[in-house]
């Protein structure tokens, strides 16, 4: 069997191409030429029939070869083949933080950090959003993918980075343009026109979960580990986490703000943080799927991956944040003020339930470890950011990562230090150290238009080709429990009904959508009357 082999270097800038035998082993010698025998065939040429023969130690060998008629441009030619080599290559060049690929429909960007589990500089940022603007203007792209090597998606931004340029005067503004950078590549990956999918197989915290968390595709795994955890080191959960964690339902936004919690696997997409679960060992199967899409519609990506979802498994336990402790959660975190919140959580530690006066403690304990002023301000922002749009929110923690940048919080440095850099055990030195003396003043410091730590704050832009409009993230995502409570409440008129009638009735809210009766039984169980008859439940009734 013959082939046509594309040569480059020197004979990118002649008219030939070669002609070589596959059944030998390509030995290429000076400039890219063969050192086997080779033929040489002149431009332009119709349909042809060559016959090649060949001598090699006494032998011979015939073969015939069609040779269709070639057109273009020799030297384009080369250069698309290596365009197209370069992008479809997994080796990375020695110290590529980001790379970039292509296949068949889908586009990927590949954070390439293993050892910093892909924490984000601003080299990465610059990297990123250039090709992601270029990805959605072209019509080869159906899709964009954005994952990560290693065990991480995205551990968060190199904050320690960070840090040491805001404590200098003359790198002060390079801290508050990675924010800057940062937050208008979150915004950028929010209104792609094409469908976006984030695989978040692995830790996605802080900056990691900014890039993902607006995409209307987020797939969590069984390796997946969510976390804000800015506030055990003397931060405010940003990225846009004003705007995403405040719409989480009931106050399950504000506690993974306040107290850094995780979530793991399953929990990710029951909460509603990722969009989808699938089995990890089944990334490489939706990547294919990806590839293979002939158009951009968004039916077609959810379909593509839903095929996928895992379903629970009978000896997988429930998530923690379920039932009574739910219960208790909402009510403590429902309190617009950090203090009074502590107060609920007091009260909780006398509850009857075990499991809810041991998570009361537990919270507690966390809560005590972190700073007060960031405890403060992340509430605040929290509570402002749920009538904001997203690019508002992230406006507006532009001016808290400027105020902190500007020493608004000597916290940062603090914690910073003890969790990253030193990796001290205990509480850090906080300053103020108690919530009652961090005063309205020092959160006048982040949120105030008058405050002299804002001053440098940049404004943020985006560029005009993004989707015009608000977008729905949880659109692909399991219904929230407003959607549920307001199907309930339309289906059952407020009145006692059958609860097999309405969950058939409630089939319809996500039709086809893997893990909504799961959910709506939960919400059920915590937001309705139930009556018990003869030992079984057979009516309920929403809770006013």
């Amino acid at each position: 069997m013959l082939r046509a082999a594309v040569c480059h270097n020197d004979l990118a800038k002649q008219n030939t191409l070669y002609i070589c035998s596959t059944n030998l082993m390509p030995c290429h010698g000076q400039n890219g030429i063969p050192n086997f025998p080779a033929w040489k065939v002149q431009r332009p040429f119709r349909i042809h029939t060559f016959c090649l023969f060949l001598t090699r130690h006494s032998s011979m060998l015939a073969a015939t070869i069609n040779i269709a008629r070639m057109s273009r441009n020799r030297a384009s030619a080369v250069t698309r083949t290596r365009a197209i080599a370069a992008h479809m290559s997994t080796a990375a060049p020695e110290g590529q933080s980001v790379l970039f690929e292509s296949n068949g429909s889908s586009r990927k960007y590949v954070l390439n950090r293993a050892k910093k589990l892909n924490a984000l500089n601003s080299e990465m940022l610059q990297l990123i959003r250039p090709q992601v603007e270029e990805w959605s203007k072209s019509d080869l792209c159906k899709v964009i993918v954005g994952t990560g090597v290693g065990r991480a998606f995205c551990a968060g931004g190199d904050v320690a980075t960070v840090l040491n340029d805001s404590l200098d005067d003359s790198t002060r503004s390079r801290a508050i343009e990675f924010f800057k950078e940062e937050f208008e590549l979150d915004y950028v990956l929010s209104a792609l026109p094409k469908p976006y999918v984030a695989l978040l197989d692995g830790i996605t915290m802080g900056g990691g979960v900014g890039l993902a968390i607006s995409a209307p595709f987020r797939v969590a795994t069984e390796k997946t580990v969510f976390a804000m955890p800015e506030t055990k080191i003397g931060y405010c959960p940003d990225v846009g986490a004003s705007f995403f964690l405040s719409r989480m339902d009931g106050e399950i936004g504000t506690y993974l703000a306040l107290t850094s919690e995780t979530l793991v696997g399953r929990e990710v997409f029951e909460h509603g943080l990722a969009t989808h679960f699938i089995p990890s060992r089944a990334i490489s199967n939706l990547l294919d799927r990806l590839a293979d899409l002939p158009t951009s519609n968004p039916e077609r990506v959810n379909l593509a991956i839903e095929e996928l979802h895992a379903e629970r498994q009978s000896d997988e336990p429930l998530g923690k944040l379920t039932g009574a402790t739910r219960q208790a959660l909402d009510s403590a975190f429902a309190h617009d003020s950090v203090e009074l919140i502590v107060q609920s959580l007091e009260e909780f530690t006398s509850a009857s339930d075990r499991g809810v006066s041991e998570w009361a403690k537990k919270t507690l304990e966390t809560l005590h470890m972190r700073s007060p002023t960031s405890l403060k301000v992340s509430l605040s922002a929290i509570r402002r950011g749920k009538t904001m749009t997203l690019f508002e929110a992230l406006q507006m923690e532009m001016g808290i990562a400027t105020s902190y940048c500007s020493g608004a919080s000597s916290d940062f440095r603090a914690g910073i230090s003890a969790v990253l850099i030193d990796k001290t055990q205990g509480r850090p030195a906080w300053s103020p150290s108690s919530l009652k003396d961090v005063s309205p003043m020092i959160l006048d410091r982040f949120f105030s238009k008058e405050s002299p730590y804002r001053s440098n704050m940049p404004e943020l832009s985006s560029p005009e080709f993004l989707h015009q409009g608000a977008r729905d993230p949880m659109r692909f995502a399991l219904p929230t429990e407003e959607d549920i409570a307001l199907a309930v409440k339309s289906i059952s008129n407020e009145r006692p009904m059958a609860l097999p009638v309405l969950l058939s009735r409630l089939d319809d809210v996500r039709s086809g959508k893997a893990g909504v009766r799961e959910k709506v039984l939960d919400v059920l169980k915590r937001r309705c009357k139930w009556e018990v008859d003869d030992g079984s439940i057979s009516t309920v009734c929403w809770k006013q």
